[in-house]
This record gives structure tokens, C-alpha cells and sequence, in this order.
């Protein structure tokens, strides 16, 4: 019988020894910043794009790590500081199940464009079976170049921003990737509608399935707006 210091330490060398295996799940989350993005402002604390601890989309309790290391589903196991001078931190989970990894970046907030560039980059390159974005809608305000070349493999799309179906669906299309989660209304990006999107696909669901699931996530969060409305806030999706 294993005790409970072995118990721990054979669980964390197996989460471990996990990742790298199954399906992959790549997130790119552009810190909110108040000074270099064109946001309603939000509170200095949570709007300082080079503080990721504190930041809206990634220290609050909706935010990418701190929601994600709260989660029953995911464990963390391995986290990188400092990564470049764009990127802050990287973080690696795997889901409980053993069968998915998913890999959290967290980019300053002055290098949006990048963080968006290398997002599309990412789909274009196959490189996991899901990218997803998370912050403001940087082509608002700014124009990206796509990349020239696409892979075979077609990879899932999520993108969580405001109206990224007028703004990302066609430039995914063209990377030869799939749509998955895209929004039709002016929304907040909390990492519970990633969560449970993810979940539903991992699940196979299908995207009228997964758009089912953000709806219901995003009226848990905004609370005076019903299942029926939350789900609006999402595009309707074919393959």
C-alpha cells in the first residue's frame, strides 16, 4: 500500500509523463492593457498588461490560470516565466483524463498583434488539434498579414472575442482550419467558456453542441441573462 507522500508523488511523475501525449490544446491569451488597447477601461489593477497575475484574462478568477488550475478536469504541470519579451508565461495542464494537454500563453498586453499573429500561425501550422484566442478583438484596430502557408491537418478554432465571427471566421477558413467557437455580439471572454467548450469537444460533440455548452457557461456567469440569450452571444457554426 502506497503512502500518501508515494501516492502524491507517483500521481504528479504520471501527469508528468502525460503531456506530450493524446490531443493538444493551444491558448493564446492577450493580456487586457488600458494603455496600448482600445477596451472600455477596466480597473488599473486587472488592466495592466504586463502584470499577468492580476490581469483580467489571466490572475482574476475568470482568467485563464486561475481558472483552469481551479478545475476538477485539469491538472498543472509545468509552469515557464519569462518565456520572451512577449510572452510572459506558458503553462502546461493535462486533463485528468490522461488523453489532453492543453498549453496557456500569456502575452503582454502591448503585443496583442502578435499574440494574434502567432495564434494564426499556430492554425496554420497544425501544430494542435485546438487554438484558441482569448482577449480584445486586436483586427478592430489593426490589420495582420495571414500566414502564406496551411497545413493538412485542420485544426479547431475558438476565438474569444468580441465579433470574431465578422472578424476571424473567414481568415480561418482560409488556414485551413476549422471554426469552432466564434462570438456574434460584443462579449467578456472568460476562461469558463473556454473550459467547458473544450470539454464538449473533447467530448465529440458537435458545434451546435459546444456553442450549447458557452451559452450555458456564459448565463451561469452573467446571471441576469437566460440560457437562450447567452447562447446568442455565439455564432452559429457548420462544418
Amino acid at each position: 500500500m502506497k503512502t500518501p507522500l508515494l501516492a502524491l508523488l507517483f500521481l504528479t511523475l504520471s501527469l508528468a509523463g502525460a503531456e506530450g501525449a493524446g490531443k493538444t490544446v493551444k491558448v493564446f491569451v492577450a493580456l487586457c492593457d488600458n494603455a496600448s488597447q482600445g477596451i472600455a477601461p477596466v480597473p488599473p489593477r486587472i488592466g495592466d498588461g504586463d502584470k499577468p497575475d492580476a490581469n483580467l484574462y489571466w490572475g482574476c478568477s475568470d482568467g485563464l490560470a486561475s481558472y483552469f488550475k481551479r478545475s476538477a478536469n485539469w491538472k498543472l504541470v509545468k509552469t515557464e516565466k519569462a518565456v520572451s519579451d512577449e510572452i510572459l508565461v506558458r503553462l502546461s495542464f493535462v486533463h485528468t483524463s490522461a488523453e489532453l494537454n492543453l498549453i496557456a500563453l500569456a502575452y503582454r498586453g502591448s503585443a496583442i498583434k502578435a499574440c494574434l499573429r502567432d495564434f494564426e500561425a499556430s492554425l496554420a501550422s497544425g501544430e494542435a488539434d485546438l487554438g484558441a484566442y482569448i482577449g480584445h478583438n486586436g483586427l478592430m484596430e489593426f490589420d495582420l498579414e495571414p500566414p502564406k502557408e496551411r497545413s493538412d491537418k485542420k485544426s479547431a478554432a475558438v476565438v474569444l472575442c468580441c465579433l470574431s465571427d465578422r472578424y476571424f471566421k473567414d481568415r480561418i477558413q482560409k488556414l485551413g482550419a476549422q471554426p469552432t467557437l466564434l462570438t456574434d455580439q460584443f462579449m467578456y471572454p472568460g476562461s469558463f467558456l473556454l473550459h467547458d467548450a473544450v470539454e464538449a469537444w473533447r467530448q465529440g460533440k458537435s458545434l451546435a453542441e459546444i456553442r450549447a455548452a458557452a451559452g450555458r457557461a456564459y448565463a451561469r456567469n452573467q446571471k441576469k441573462i437566460s440560457v437562450k440569450a447567452a447562447t446568442g452571444v455565439f455564432a452559429k457554426l457548420e462544418k
